[in-house]
């Protein structure tokens, strides 16, 4: 069994597909720091890692297998959600703001009570490590607003043609859901093939995401950071979501 790489400042990822996984009982585990370095979050973007850790612990540099995605094209909008939505676009005090408030959006997240999930990984380090992203224009939110109140939203990094979903949270039913079928249906209106969501949920599944393997996940990602860049600023609103009604 080969250790984990610990990261410097200056050091590189290892590639995932290279070797399997270092430690075989922490299964996706590819590399440890002591903290976010600058550049590090978009080099390990680019090699379809991620972090995912706890305060008090370094920083945990993932790469599962398989690997949770989610074809914007085949989001499962029911029609129940097609009501919601219709009644949202309908709303004259409903908003839907793109790259408004990121900062707003991205600790909205980090305080949204979960099931079965004590704390969040969404630390200190995490806020200030995506918002620099969000100003060097990789990262974006997404944010549901009724009568000037965020009520939900969701905020994920975009890279050449790929979309990797961070994180959602609702503070009414199915905000959450609007903000992805509003990501979904811009993905499809800019051919975007794929939208990362990382790991498998039941939450996840029943939106239309399926697991696929990491080899299979990595040649999808090499074939979307060819694709050119999607124009700055992101601008839409919630007529987009039109394209689910």
């Amino acid at each position: 069994m080969s250790q984990i790489a610990w990261l410097g400042p200056n050091d590189s990822f290892p590639n995932p597909l290279q070797k399997p996984d270092p430690d075989p009982n922490v299964p996706g585990l590819i590399a440890v720091s002591e903290r976010i370095y600058p550049g590090q979050l978009l080099q390990a973007y680019q090699r379809g890692i991620f972090p995912w850790y706890s305060d008090n612990q370094p920083v945990l540099w993932w790469s599962p297998d398989p690997r949770m995605v989610l074809q914007p094209q085949h989001f499962k909008c029911s029609e129940s959600l097609q009501k919601v939505i219709r009644q949202f676009c309908q709303d004259s005090q409903s908003q839907l703001l793109v790259d408004t408030d990121f900062g707003a959006v991205i600790r909205a997240c980090a305080t949204s009570i979960r099931k079965d999930q004590d704390g969040t990984w969404i630390t200190h380090e995490i806020i200030d490590a995506y918002t620099t992203f969000h100003e060097q224009g990789h990262a974006h939110c997404i944010a549901l607003q009724e009568q000037g109140e965020l009520i939900g939203g969701l905020y994920c990094v975009a890279l050449g043609g790929m979309v990797f979903g961070e994180s959602m949270f609702s503070r009414k039913p199915n905000a959450s859901k609007i903000a992805l079928a509003a990501l979904s249906a811009w993905c499809i209106e800019h051919g975007m093939a794929m939208i990362d969501c990382q790991q498998e949920t039941a939450h996840l599944r029943s939106l239309g995401a399926v697991p696929i393997s990491r080899a299979q996940f990595l040649d999808q990602l090499q074939i979307s950071l060819n694709q050119s860049n999607i124009e700055l600023p992101w601008t839409f609103d919630k007529q987009i979501l039109t394209h689910w009604l």
